[in-house]
């Protein structure tokens, strides 16, 4: 999760084999304050995802999958500002250490990813 600049908020890690959606419950459930909208990309269409949105009043700005019978509309525009954070990820992997995932342990690759994450977007400034 990214706020507004394209600086991490909140991270959550998963299991490569998991699927996108299912990662989302645990940053959704943690959303700031006053969110007005989520921005994802198709792996995060799910009903599910929506209903909760729409139960707190946040617009989701989400493509429909591929395959969706009934596809719900969403703001392109807005939707452009995803390349904020794929720049995110992009700034991230520079750093060797969390490209390659040398660290077996999650905890210990978090980390890395948190001290990447400060240095780059928080120290630099």
């Amino acid at each position: 999760m990214c706020d507004g600049q394209g600086r991490p908020v909140r991270l959550h890690l998963t299991a490569g084999q998991v699927s996108d959606f299912k990662g989302a419950d645990v940053l959704l459930t943690d959303l700031p304050e006053g969110t007005e909208e989520v921005i994802g990309d198709r792996g995060y269409d799910s009903n599910r995802i929506r209903r909760y949105l729409v139960e707190q009043n946040i617009t989701a700005c989400i493509p429909p999958r591929k395959n969706r019978k009934s596809k719900p509309s969403y703001n392109w525009h807005l939707y452009k500002k995803r390349h904020l954070i794929e720049n995110m990820f992009a700034k991230l992997k520079d750093w060797r250490r969390v490209a390659t995932r040398c660290d077996r342990c999650a905890h210990t690759f978090m980390s890395a990813i948190h001290i990447a994450a400060s240095f780059i977007f928080y120290l630099k400034e």
